[in-house]
């Protein structure tokens, strides 16, 4: 447990400097008890601030360690752009099952299971939809060489991720969604469906 600091002793820290101690704070406590331990409490004392100041930030835990997850510890998935629309959208698939490692999907469910509608909206916002921006990028430029037809539907558009994701939730992600699993959603399933 960290050691008890009296918060009001020292320089008074505000704005993005207390914001971001407070997320440090977040993920350390996140990565030395899990989700289920994580309080209000034993962040605003890691973080040597009081409890009023998160609450003035945020509606409680979830919100808070998505936004200091968000900072600190997801990575932005880059669209690859190598001139093959197979090629981008497998390195794509493989970026994404390597993010997602087992202390990751703990995290996520456990934020999932407090969350309520507004924050379930968030965590959407934030983890879901910004994947399918980067597969418009791969569909538009390969849309471009001729490689798929014009004006896919959305459901076809996303179809890849929808796949990865159950990859993750079935194997836990990182490496053990293997190459063969990633290969076969793309080359069995989402290229005969989009060629023209």
């Amino acid at each position: 447990m960290p050691v008890q600091v009296d918060h009001r002793k020292g320089p008074r820290r505000r704005g993005e400097a207390l914001e971001d101690a407070i997320m440090q704070a977040a993920v350390e406590e996140l990565t030395e008890v899990g989700y289920t331990a994580v309080s209000m409490e034993r962040i605003a004392i890691r973080a040597r601030t009081s409890k009023a100041a998160l609450y003035r930030r945020w509606t409680g835990r979830a919100d808070l360690i998505v936004d200091a997850y968000t900072r600190f510890a997801a990575r932005d998935v880059e669209a690859p752009d190598t001139g093959s629309l197979r090629t981008d959208v497998i390195g794509l698939l493989r970026r994404i099952a390597d993010q997602a490692k087992p202390e990751t999907l703990h995290l996520f469910f456990g934020v999932l299971a407090d969350a309520g509608e507004e924050l379930r909206g968030k965590i959407r916002e934030r983890f879901v939809l910004v994947k399918p921006t980067r597969m418009a990028a791969i569909l538009e430029r390969a849309e471009t060489r001729g490689e798929v037809r014009a004006h896919l539907p959305d459901r076809l558009r996303t179809l890849p991720l929808d796949l990865i994701r159950i990859e993750v939730l079935q194997h836990g992600g990182g490496p053990a969604v293997t190459d063969e699993a990633i290969e076969a959603i793309v080359d069995d399933v989402f290229l005969p469906l989009v060629r023209p």
